[in-house]
């Protein structure tokens, strides 16, 4: 049975009509085999209109053609139309009884009444609404679209923070620590790995050769190798099964802990985004002669709000001793909001095409289905190879991504899973902006309406020069775009460069902004 709102304007006219002129509308539901139906009051005078549905659409019958009043019945006629089986339809009719009480003006003491009445009504039927309308996938929301959908196996997908990496570092070398008199034990090896590591120097070798004790000396008995003390050749060696001991200088150990908490700047509060390191990292030697650790952190709020753009996270509320910066060099933008219900609708759609496996729509609509998956791509015999699926997925964690490729999968086919190969783009933008307005607030703007852009891009999703020219044109304030470039950057390739130009991708790559530049320029002022 179909559920139709009635308005407050209809239920308080429908009242008032009933008090002062006589008008009642009754409900009566459409049968098989019935085409007679008896109205409440036996006094009725004329129909005023009959409504209903014919077809699943809202209909007016007309009198004479699709119905006609006889003592009291209303009978439908063979010829004219009639309302959809097991529906309801309305009629409105006027009764010969007399009405005494006619003013229903504004202010009046029937209207006043008759309105406050109808709002109760209203309110009624507001929720009588929402009651039908969450019984139904396409009109439920919220919590009632998620008992609705539940029926089918298929749940809502929670929001995931954000993760990714970012580099603490140190431009000098750390403290040193000296080791004094290390025991080994000679064993017959020609490395020996020294305990408090990363070594910077090698200062003595005390040892028993020949039976008499003796320092060995550096680069004619041994070596210092990587952490480790090395025998040469043609040098003197401790005798077998005696100690040696070795003192030598080593640099402080530098540890970022898991759980380390780190941020951006923002002069407000809401606007913080705080994130935490995962896992414990040590600083190591870089080939610059720098000292750095990349340490995977995560979002402490979950979804979209802790996203960061690259060299955002630069605050540590608690220092970490011997760290001297921290940056995130790339932009973080893998948290995922709440499933919204657009999303969750339509996956659950499709919910049977999973149950049914063995076709694309399946396999696409299963992966969706797991936390965390933010993109994905299918590629059905790529390269003309028949019996292999090629999937391409962005987000998500590795292991549940391949064990629901691998139950819903068609029996013989082979399924390539991959991640997307990174693009990363560098944008230099030339920015002509109005009289009065800030810089600082272009430049801000500018840079996180390309950014959005960039970020919001799917797998294999060009990046196309107008739509970054026309991002940065709604920023308030911003009068013109005179130079726009794009820089593309794959791994051990060479950057390519265009102009007035879209960067096209192919269809495993996916793009990530990296640098911004942005040069201001004033409009110029034009003599009167």
């Amino acid at each position: 049975m179909t559920f139709k709102r009635r308005s407050y304007e209809e239920t308080r006219d429908s009242v008032i009509r009933h008090i002062t002129e006589g008008v009642v509308n009754e409900r009566h539901d459409y049968r098989r085999g019935r085409n007679s139906y008896v109205l409440d009051y036996p006094s009725a005078k004329k129909i005023e209109k009959i409504e209903g549905y014919v077809d699943g659409e809202e209909a007016t019958f007309a009198e004479g053609t699709d119905y006609r009043l006889n003592q009291a019945r209303v009978e439908w006629l063979p010829e004219g139309a009639k309302p959809d089986l097991d529906t309801a339809f309305e009629v409105f009719y006027t009764i010969g009884e007399a009405r005494v009480l006619t003013d229903a003006n504004p202010g009046s003491v029937i209207r006043t009444i008759v309105e406050s009445v109808s709002r109760e009504i209203d309110y009624m039927y507001a929720q009588l609404s929402h009651v039908y309308d969450a019984g139904y996938i396409d009109t439920a929301s919220g919590s009632s679209l998620d008992l609705t959908t539940s029926i089918l196996g298929v749940t809502r997908k929670q929001a995931e923070p954000a993760t990714g990496t970012v580099t603490f570092g140190r431009n000098t070398p750390p403290p040193d620590i000296t080791i004094e008199k290390e025991a080994h034990l000679e064993t017959g090896r020609d490395r020996y790995e020294l305990n408090v590591t990363p070594v910077k120097s090698i200062v003595k070798v005390e040892a028993t050769v020949d039976g008499a004790a003796q320092e060995l000396q550096e680069g004619t008995d041994y070596a210092l190798d990587r952490d480790r003390v090395r025998w040469l050749p043609d040098g003197g060696k401790p005798d077998p099964n005696t100690n040696f001991f070795v003192d030598y200088v080593s640099y402080d150990s530098i540890t970022i802990p898991a759980g380390t908490q780190l941020s951006n700047y923002s002069r407000v509060a809401e606007f913080t985004k705080t994130y935490e390191t995962t896992d414990e990292r040590s600083l190591e030697r870089t080939p610059d002669g720098k000292w750095e650790a990349q340490v995977p952190v995560r979002a402490l709020e979950p979804g979209t709000a802790g996203n960061v753009f690259a060299g955002s996270l630069v605050v540590m509320p608690r220092p970490v001793v011997g760290i001297e910066y921290i940056v995130n060099r790339s932009d973080i933008m893998t948290g995922v909001d709440v499933e919204t219900d657009d999303d969750y609708r339509e996956r659950a759609r499709h919910a049977l095409e999973v149950a049914g496996k063995a076709s694309l729509a399946s396999l696409g609509s299963a992966i969706k289905g797991v936390e965390g998956v933010t993109s994905v791509l299918i590629d059905d015999m790529p390269e003309g190879v028949q019996g292999v699926v090629k999937v391409v997925v962005q987000g998500g964690d590795e292991d549940a991504v391949k064990a629901v490729i691998d139950d819903t999968r068609a029996a013989g086919i082979r399924v390539e899973f991959s991640r997307p190969r990174i693009v990363n783009m560098d944008v230099n933008i030339t920015v002509i902006y109005g009289w009065g307005a800030s810089p600082t607030r272009i430049r801000n703007e500018v840079e996180e309406m390309i950014r959005n852009y960039v970020s919001s891009l799917d797998i294999g999703e060009d990046v196309v020069y107008h739509r970054i020219v026309n991002s940065s044109l709604q920023v308030e304030g911003v009068y013109d775009v005179n130079e726009l470039e794009l820089t593309a950057i794959r791994l051990d390739e060479d950057p390519v460069t265009s102009v007035k130009e879209n960067i096209h991708l192919s269809p495993d790559e996916m793009a990530l902004s990296r640098d911004v530049n942005i040069l201001l320029k004033e409009r110029e002022r034009r003599g009167g």
